[in-house]
């Protein structure tokens, strides 16, 4: 299983789920209306290191993290 967690104001518990790379799990999102927003603008993080490629393999035990844009002071 993959843990995918959404961090700052991304308002969602972390999902358990049984997938093979960062498509499988963009498809599986894009079917979650209120992550729209913010698919298009996160940067994604395989066991804390930046991807840019949806083609990224997943195992057993990954932790994929969706960060989304912030604004600090």
């Amino acid at each position: 299983m993959v843990r995918v967690e959404f961090l700052g104001p991304i308002q969602k518990d972390a999902l358990e789920l049984d997938i093979a790379n960062l498509n499988e799990l963009a498809k599986i999102l894009q079917d979650d209306a209120e992550l729209t927003e913010w698919l298009s603008n996160s940067a994604v993080a395989v066991n804390d290191t930046l991807v840019a490629s949806l083609e990224c393999e997943l195992k057993d035990g990954d932790k994929v993290s969706l960060l989304p844009p912030v604004c600090g002071g």
